[in-house]
């Protein structure tokens, strides 16, 4: 995967990162009904996403990550 497309993926996760944690924050609305989506382990998830990418960066930068 070349840089274009990491960035951009990178860009996406963090703002839907972003619009999770905004969703997340907002108090509950008791007449609408419970949330239908797991806002906090959405965004975990995507943390782990957006720290493999920067590895990824850092590894098309030329610095060897990982075992010999």
């Amino acid at each position: 995967m070349g840089w274009i497309a990491t960035l951009a993926l990178t860009a996406a996760c963090v703002l839907v990162i972003g619009f999770c944690a905004w969703r997340d924050s907002r108090p509950p609305d008791l007449v609408k009904g419970p949330r239908m989506a797991p806002y906090r382990p959405v965004m975990l998830v995507l943390v782990v996403v957006v720290v493999m990418l920067v590895v990824h960066m850092v590894n098309l930068l030329g610095v060897h990550t990982g075992r010999d």
